[in-house]
């Protein structure tokens, strides 16, 4: 049997990048005691660097207190071994990066570890759920909860539902993210879900006018602003999610949906020139200590 709402008391968090450190930051703000795990060495530790940034941001504009920093702080241990921080858990979160083996691999080792009544979620923004959950023995209690980034920030949470997802599991991952302030939909386990379906779409389509000429980034970017209400325009966004992860989720959706996803040449060839976006410093703009230059 599922743990409880109320029972969730330690959440371990895998991957402690882009998503995982954010992931980790919110769990503990609501009370939780969190296990950040990272393969790659020091990486746990930066990821808890940059939630004491965040943190430290929250107070100085007024929306955290000092008290309520330190204690988020407190509650978050980076762990150097997967099993371990997998160990008298109740539910693992999986950030690892877009790729179906490593996610497989890792929920390999987690469900083995792990209590039979955890809850398993993986942040994957459009692989197929099913798939992953093939890994383990109960593929029930296996969703998908893609938060988005920043996590300390957007109120997303898309809770994906597999064939074989036991609706208590759905259910649970829902009434979680709604403990952390979070507004959760959910939708069926179907190729890029539904944001990375439908925002793709719209940043494919402002690549592709940057290649054509059509606009410059910026002006693009301005149109949907102030034109359609968007907070952020898409080639914006696509520099703060990263060029090489739209790549990804783009080539899949080639496969899996049709043509209409087919990655610009300017995406690919900012990739490969290593322009991500904003963790590399440039993609369709220029990021100097985290800011548009």
């Amino acid at each position: 049997m599922l743990v409880s709402l109320e029972q969730i008391q330690t959440v371990t968090v895998v991957g402690a990048g882009t998503m995982g450190h954010g992931i980790a930051h919110v769990c503990a703000q609501v009370g939780a005691r969190v296990r950040l795990y990272d393969a790659i060495a020091g990486a746990a530790a930066a990821g808890l660097a940059k939630i004491a940034r965040n943190l430290d941001k929250g107070v100085e504009l007024g929306k955290v207190t000092a008290e309520a920093r330190d204690a988020a702080l407190g509650r978050i241990t980076a762990v150097a071994e997967l099993a371990a921080a997998c160990d008298a858990t109740d539910l693992v979160i999986e950030a690892v990066p877009e790729r179906l083996e490593l996610k497989r691999e890792v929920f390999g080792v987690v469900d083995r570890a792990a209590p039979a009544g955890a809850l398993l979620a993986t942040n994957t923004s459009s692989l197929p759920i099913a798939d992953i959950a093939a890994s383990v023995a109960n593929p029930g209690r296996l969703v998908g909860m893609h938060f988005f980034n920043p996590v300390h920030v957007m109120k997303l949470v898309e809770v994906v539902r597999h064939a074989s997802a036991d609706a208590a599991a759905v259910a649970l991952a829902v009434a979680y993210a709604e403990k952390l302030g979070k507004t959760p939909i959910t939708v069926a386990d179907s190729p890029g879900f539904a944001s990375s379906r439908l925002g793709l779409v719209i940043g494919l389509e402002a690549m592709r006018m940057v290649e054509q000429g059509v606009a410059s980034a910026a002006d693009i970017d301005t149109a949907m602003k102030l034109g359609y209400g968007h907070p952020m325009g898409p080639l914006e966004l696509t520099d703060l999610v990263g060029l090489d992860v739209r790549l990804g989720i783009a080539e899949y959706l080639t496969g899996a949906i049709g043509p209409s996803f087919t990655p610009p040449q300017v995406l690919r060839d900012k990739v490969a020139a290593g322009k991500l976006g904003k963790k590399s410093g440039e993609g369709f703009y220029r990021w100097v200590d985290g800011k548009r230059a």
